[in-house]
């Protein structure tokens, strides 16, 4: 298989995912549940864009690397184009700057780290339980 094959998928062969368990981010209100969830646990917020090659090749390969118990954190998925209004109150609630794709880890009310594009896939989420 070429390299392009790899990175955008055309072969044929069917390949296993996992699917995680997303839950869809559709609300500026749910900012204050996710903010107030990471007291107990860490929630992940994947900023993707649905348009962008780029995006979602690191949004497979997040998922295909994911080694974690599907409690061990929240995971959220905003999709940019249909909500691009989160994504500002993202930036503006948790001072981090809008990029895409982007993963945003919050922990006691504080995001303790965020990442994007090919930094994503090298955070390692285990370290933030």
């Amino acid at each position: 298989m070429g390299l392009f094959d790899k990175l955008f998928n055309s072969s044929s062969e069917a390949q296993e995912q996992r699917e995680l368990p997303w839950k869809a981010l559709t609300s500026v209100r749910q900012l204050d549940e996710i903010t107030k969830k990471s007291l107990i646990k860490p929630q992940v917020i994947f900023k993707h864009s649905t348009r962008c090659g780029i995006s979602r090749m690191v949004k497979k390969q997040f998922e295909n690397d994911f080694n974690l118990s599907d409690d061990a954190l929240d995971l959220y998925y905003l999709d940019l184009l249909s909500y691009r209004d989160i994504s500002n109150e993202i930036q503006n609630t948790f001072n981090v700057q809008h990029e895409s794709p982007q993963l945003i880890i919050l922990a006691n009310k504080n995001v303790v780290a965020h990442a994007s594009h090919g930094a994503i896939n090298d955070l390692d989420l285990k370290t933030f339980l």
